[in-house]
């Protein structure tokens, strides 16, 4: 049979470029092509999608690493040469280790990105740098320390990391996620020589502290606590660290001034969207709020050389000042969109309206006494409580201070446990120069402050307390049963220190004694110290198994320095005291 045709065999060849098969590639055409128009638009999408994520991802670990080595580049403490040339009192068997040669070993560290502390904790425990404070002396001191340390153990085991202990529980509570009772106490435990427990602490800011948590917090909370409680640190412990992070801190709550269309600024904010707004409940912001951030971002502000601080959270005090006033008073509440007063609010010393006070007189200290808007509002604020605030009661002749009701104006004999903060800044105005009747009504006020103690059974303050009137002389003070709960707070305490320090009279450490002891008997649990729901009945305090970042921040702090031999330990000429008790450094100008 003839064929017509002739059949070629060839061996198969295998085509490559760059090391692919090219047959691959044309099936993978092939295997293209089959999709339809819009199920290739779809993948155009999402591969575009995933490419701008890993270039935000790439672009913002990049900036964030060049943020955090420009800091400790520029931002570490300048030490002098004779500072640099100290070497650490070691014990015998450790090398000596001179001071700038740990600062650098920080920067590397830092540079590195190591997980561990930059400073060595053990190193950081002999450290010669940093404001040197006495040990505990006489029991009563050493009696404060040894609470503390109760309270800070039980922190430790059951809330490590969290914002508050739940002491009788043994859980813990999260308000904004930032270890809020570490940043809180690093201060005290500073000042209370509790070096181990520092450098744990310090170690944790350093690996753990992160606020890329998506959730709102509240701007005056956070400046108070966690701002003011990393500056105070940085300058008591000279670690740079802790600039850094109030430097971010500071960043993140920026928005909260520049978003708002006034010079007031809004009340919540969003550290990880940057989104600020008024709380959910009201349009207003609180005008103790956001008058009560000054102190912080100045320092900030001084600490950094960045004026932006400054500059946005004086023009909220400016802008109060020129704005109408009740006799120098305030409403508690003012409007971010508008700039103004909320007019029906309520005028008073307690919730919402007590720092704004505090904050006139201790920025007059903070920048040298210098700014005369600042010591006006001030003398003129105290001037209008007096006359339209002060009252006495029928029976015991106690001075208290009212409220004025929201629209009306008129008089209601009700005081907050809160308003127990005005006889030490009163005390502390005279000091540096107020009139002398601000002293006199402070003396009074704090007698009252005490008797809200000592009245009752447990020798714990209520929140809130009433006072009878010329039209109700039946009661001279007295307590309604849903106010009558303790969250261990440390208004009385703080004023007594400041009354101490600037007189040196015992008494009020004896009264501060009484408090502490109060203190130990009812509040006291296995994990710490519990805030309770009812201070009138010894049998039935009803404990909330709660304990806030301020009992060490502040009502434990202040009790340590009123029990201290030297009533000057920490100096209110040098320093000057934020809101949640944290000292910064008083500037000339």
């Amino acid at each position: 049979m003839v064929q017509d045709h002739v059949a070629l065999n060839f061996e198969k060849i295998s085509l490559t470029s760059h090391g692919q098969n090219y047959s691959y590639k044309i099936s993978c055409l092939r295997f293209w092509r089959k999709f339809s128009r819009l199920q290739k638009l779809t993948l155009y999408i999402v591969f575009f999608i995933v490419f701008i994520l890993i270039y935000l991802w790439l672009f913002g670990n990049i900036m964030k690493f060049n943020n955090v080595m420009g800091l400790n580049i520029q931002k570490l403490p300048q030490l002098s040469n004779s500072q640099q040339e100290k070497e650490l009192d070691l014990p015998d068997g450790v090398e000596a280790v001179k001071l700038n040669e740990i600062v650098n070993a920080e920067v590397i560290n830092e540079k590195e990105q190591i997980a561990a502390p930059a400073i060595n904790p053990t190193i950081l425990e002999l450290t010669s740098y940093g404001i040197k404070f006495p040990s505990a002396s006489g029991h009563r001191q050493n009696a404060i320390l040894k609470a503390f340390k109760h309270a800070w153990t039980g922190y430790q085991k059951y809330a490590w990391g969290h914002d508050h202990v739940k002491p009788i529980s043994k859980k813990y509570n999260d308000w904004f996620n930032m270890g809020l009772t570490i940043v809180d106490s690093l201060d005290t435990l500073w000042i209370m020589n509790l070096k181990k427990e520092f450098s744990e602490a310090r170690e944790w800011v350093s690996s753990s502290f992160n606020l890329d948590h998506y959730k709102d917090v509240n701007l005056f909370e956070t400046t108070i606590r966690v701002l003011g409680g990393f500056l105070s640190a940085y300058h008591l412990s000279d670690d740079s660290l802790f600039l850094e992070k109030a430097l971010n801190v500071g960043e993140r709550l920026l928005p909260c001034f520049t978003k708002s269309p006034s010079p007031i600024p809004y009340s919540d904010i969003n550290l990880v969207s940057h989104l600020a707004h008024s709380p959910k409940w009201s349009p207003d912001s609180s005008t103790a709020e956001v008058s009560t951030l000054q102190l912080e971002f100045r320092d900030l502000s001084r600490s950094t050389g960045r004026s932006s601080f400054e500059d946005v959270s004086f023009k909220v005090s400016e802008h109060i000042h020129t704005l109408e006033k009740y006799h120098g008073l305030v409403p508690i509440y003012i409007n971010p969109n508008t700039g103004k007063f909320h007019r029906g609010s309520e005028i008073k010393l307690g919730a919402r309206g007590d720092s704004y006070y505090e904050y006139l007189l201790k920025q007059w200290i903070q920048t040298g006494k210098s700014i005369d808007n600042l010591k006006n509002d001030y003398i003129e604020a105290i001037d209008g409580i007096t006359t339209k605030l002060v009252r006495t009661t029928p029976q015991r002749n106690l001075t208290y201070i009212g409220e004025l009701r929201a629209g009306t104006r008129e008089f209601h004999p009700k005081m907050d446990h809160l308003v127990c903060y005005l006889p030490g800044t009163l005390a502390l105005g005279v000091h540096h120069g107020m009139p002398y009747s601000h002293m006199r009504l402070a003396e009074k006020l704090i007698e009252t402050c005490y008797l809200m103690y000592a009245d009752q059974p447990t020798f714990l303050s209520p929140e809130i307390v009433y006072f009878g009137t010329n039209n109700d002389i039946s009661r001279d003070m007295y307590v309604n049963i849903n106010d009558a709960h303790n969250l261990l707070r440390p208004e009385f305490v703080e004023s007594l220190w400041y009354m101490y320090q600037i007189s040196g009279n015992v008494t009020y450490q004896n009264w501060g004694w009484s408090v502490f002891q109060g203190f130990e008997r009812y509040t006291k649990v296995a994990g710490g110290y519990t805030s309770i729901g009812n201070v009138l009945d010894p049998d039935d305090t009803r404990p909330r198994d709660m304990t806030e970042s301020f009992f060490f921040a502040e009502t434990l702090k202040y009790l340590y320095l009123l029990m201290s031999d030297d009533r000057h330990m920490l100096s209110i000429d040098k320093y000057v005291i934020n809101s949640e008790g944290h000292p910064l450094p008083t500037y000339n100008r």
